[in-house]
């Protein structure tokens, strides 16, 4: 079980460490590029551990709105899943952003956080002013008993994979270029909830989750995509947003509906995976008209699902939209 440090400055990890060090957000290709140096090191006897700030500094300093590729719960989630040991979430405040980069190098990397090894990539910042950069932390490595690995960025089609590129992706609804940048597919994670039934009433059911207002939308509208859960994975088609035929709330829902498949899921734990944008969302003269779209947007998914399918037969599976890939 990987152990998650928060809302704290005050610790003390008890063996050597390989840290990498970033924002993350997406946890695309290129940062789990820097991700298996630290995952290699632990083959060889250190923990593994990835350390980012919260909130991060754009946010902090108001450069950002606060709307992220992956929320906080999902980074954990992603983190587990490869194999990290510790996750600090360093709080990023008045006090911590005026330490000085010398300062944080000697104090929390070496001597809080036990650093045998530290991978960052090559716009890496730190420090009061992000005065702190590679050339300083590759200074400081002999002094304070440290290996430094700095990571070069990769590309996808000669532009360099980073969480801007991925972020101009998803706003577009671009979800097979998202897939390609991410190594999976751009997805929702959380609780089925109830929502108005309508979707049953007219012999449609649909599974609900309500995003996290930090989750990055893409456009609102519907959506070709998989539904995951207890191990399986299940084909379907997805709206997002308001609903605006049946629904005058402000609400964002991410709906979707499942070809052959009528569980009672209310309160389980579901991923929803977009894989390409169909139509935008838009408002029905009447339930009749809403009805009539649902059921052309269903048989063109189970077609498209259909397709997808027999290319996926054809084709090497590792060079598929969603795996990590290029």
């Amino acid at each position: 079980m990987m152990k998650i440090i928060h809302d704290t400055t005050d610790f003390l990890l008890e063996q050597k460490s390989a840290i990498a060090i970033g924002k993350f957000d997406g946890i695309h290709r290129g940062h789990e590029e820097l991700l298996s140096h630290i995952l290699e090191q632990k083959k060889k006897g250190m923990q593994a551990v990835v350390f980012t700030f919260h909130p991060s500094a754009s946010v902090f300093f108001g450069q950002s709105t606060g709307a992220e590729l992956t929320t906080r719960y999902e980074k954990r989630k992603l983190f587990q899943e490869m194999g990290i040991d510790v996750l600090v979430e360093f709080p990023l405040n008045r006090e911590t952003a005026a330490m000085s980069a010398e300062t944080f190098v000697r104090e929390i990397l070496v001597r809080q956080m036990r650093a045998g090894y530290i991978a960052a990539g090559v716009d890496l910042s730190f420090g009061y002013k992000g005065l702190g950069d590679k050339e300083l932390l590759m200074q400081l490595a002999q002094e304070y008993d440290y290996q430094v690995q700095i990571i070069d960025k990769i590309y996808l089609e000669n532009r360099e994979i980073s969480s801007t590129y991925v972020r101009e992706e998803v706003e577009k609804g671009n979800m097979e270029i998202t897939a390609r940048l991410l190594g999976r597919y751009y997805s929702f994670e959380g609780k089925v909830e109830e929502g108005n039934r309508l979707g049953r009433r007219m012999g449609m059911p649909t599974l609900n989750l309500y995003p996290d207002s930090e989750k990055l939308l893409p456009p609102w509208g519907v959506y070709y995509s998989n539904v995951r859960f207890e191990g399986g994975t299940y084909p379907g088609i997805t709206n997002i947003g308001r609903k605006p035929t049946v629904n005058e709330s402000d609400v964002v829902s991410v709906e979707t509906y499942l070809y052959d498949f009528d569980r009672d899921m209310y309160g389980k734990e579901i991923v929803t995976e977009l894989l390409q944008f169909k139509r935008p969302e838009q408002k029905f003269e009447n339930v009749s008209e809403l009805k009539k779209q649902m059921e052309k947007d269903i048989s063109e998914g189970r077609q498209f699902h259909k397709n997808r399918k027999n290319e996926m037969r054809e084709m090497h599976w590792e060079n598929f939209p969603g795996k990590k890939a290029d």
